[in-house]
């Protein structure tokens, strides 16, 4: 999930340049979007490939075997293969519903909020007032959703450093992340992805290495004697659910891959880069879930690598290159809502203003943004029940919700029934994943906070 943030260009519209659908006499039949694309550096198969995996490797598949703890060894080894299938299906839609609108404006390229507008003013009358309001709440979820990984993000550099300094000196995992800050801000200040692209290539090898190994400790490491749950408990499901989704979802980088394809045709295919891609990607999270499910059963903790044996020379080495990895990848997750709330939001308001002060005021936001992050992380440092929430609140809708209603409505007012009834299907399951995913997760962070209940001991006369 390292490079998520990179592919997420978002610029709400004004009122005055909300997508609207082109003249009826104009035929966009012919008007083929891939044709007009202007790419200085486009990137063939392979390449889109490789993005797209290493993409996928970070806290969501590190957090798997806890989401099986969860769910179960089977459920979570079949509903990780659903969910995966659902999410490839609905990441084609998405895709799909991009071209098209595309072709409706006869532009090469949209921003899924602008994608999502435009398919609203396509779709039934009743709707089409929605248009500005749906890229709006895109916006908002595509922020919130990477501010969120932000908090992950330091509650696992903290939880990690904890576990390495712990057996010198122990300390709160707040006092961890209160010493991150400092860095954290800094690191936030570097203003492009160019200057941050060589640190994005350390933090992608440091993660395909420490992975490799931590899958040589649940391989070869002492397992737990405790017994396997192979089916789980529907009352925990919700949060495997938000934690699944939160791993697979990559909605930003498949929509910005697809669109820097040299062969952006070939992106959908049966056998194309995101079906492979996306097979390759889902058996590997069932192989760490699964394997890291068996290695500590009922003690899971949020992340594997907090499980890795105490004192180990090589342990400490991975979960030291994890901490590395995912701080560099802080930085480029903020740059996403640092760049929707300056560009979109902020740098008109000011310009509009005429202040003069623009550098300090983007750095006051790129402060206050890690700052947000650094206080909720600090409030709430449950890493798993974070990824679970974020994942079913964000990701339910974006990637699931969203598309099917962007297809539904680019096809009106044709109205196929099995199309139609598909789409509808999806986006109930998105409902109810988002509904029942955030309640679980908020339930269950409120819950981290009780006390636990001391059972009273009646001690008899003659104890």
């Amino acid at each position: 999930m390292a490079e998520k943030m990179e592919t997420v260009r978002l610029q709400p519209m004004s009122n005055d340049t909300a997508p609207t659908s082109p003249d009826k006499d104009n035929n966009t039949e012919d008007y083929d979007p891939h044709l007009h694309r202007q790419l200085e550096k486009p990137t063939n198969d392979l390449e889109t490939l490789v993005h797209l995996l290493k993409c996928s490797l970070g806290t969501g598949i590190l957090a798997m075997p806890q989401a099986f703890a969860r769910a179960g060894l089977i459920t979570g080894i079949v509903a990780t293969v659903l969910v995966g299938i659902l999410v490839t299906h609905c990441l084609h839609v998405l895709v799909r519903s991009q071209y098209a609108a595309c072709k409706k404006l006869q532009v090469p390229l949209l921003s899924y909020p602008a994608a999502a507008a435009t398919a609203f003013s396509n779709g039934p009358p009743s709707f089409r007032n929605l248009a500005r309001p749906c890229a709006v709440t895109v916006d908002v979820f595509l922020v919130v959703y990477q501010l969120g990984i932000c908090c992950v993000y330091i509650v696992f550099i903290a939880d990690n450093i904890k576990k390495v300094c712990d057996p010198h000196y122990e300390m709160a995992v707040e006092i961890h992340m209160l010493i991150i800050l400092g860095p954290l801000i800094a690191f936030n200040l570097i203003p492009t992805l160019k200057l941050l692209a060589p640190f994005s290539a350390l933090a992608n090898v440091m993660t395909l290495v420490g992975l490799g190994i931590v899958i040589y400790f649940v391989v070869t490491g002492q397992k737990s004697t405790a017994p396997l749950d192979l089916w789980g408990s529907a009352e925990t499901f919700p949060l495997f659910f938000g934690t699944i989704l939160f791993a697979l979802t990559a909605v930003g980088v498949v929509i910005a891959l697809e669109n820097n394809m040299k062969t952006p045709k070939s992106f959908g295919r049966p056998c194309g880069v995101l079906n492979t891609g996306m097979t390759f990607i889902v058996l590997l999270y069932v192989a760490v879930g699964a394997l890291g499910y068996v290695f500590c059963v009922s003690n899971c903790s949020d992340s594997i690598t907090l499980d890795l044996p105490k004192g180990d020379p090589l342990a400490t080495a991975v979960i030291l290159m994890f901490a590395i990895a995912i701080f560099i990848s802080y930085g480029l997750h903020c740059y996403v809502p640092v760049e929707v709330l300056w560009k979109g939001y902020l740098l008109p308001w000011l310009e509009e203003t005429g202040s003069n002060r623009l550098r300090l005021w983007e750095y006051t936001l790129r402060v206050a943004l890690c700052l947000l992050t650094f206080i909720l992380a600090v409030t709430v440092p449950r890493l798993g029940l974070f990824i679970s929430l974020f994942g079913a609140l964000c990701l339910s809708a974006l990637g699931i919700c969203f598309p099917a209603i962007m297809e539904a409505f680019l096809q009106y007012p044709r109205r196929p029934p099995m199309l139609l009834a598909k789409d509808a299907l999806i986006f109930i399951i998105g409902i109810i994943g988002l509904l029942a995913g955030t309640y679980t997760a908020l339930i269950s962070i409120v819950r981290s906070f009780q006390p636990t209940p001391v059972l009273a001991v009646e001690v008899g006369p003659h104890a």
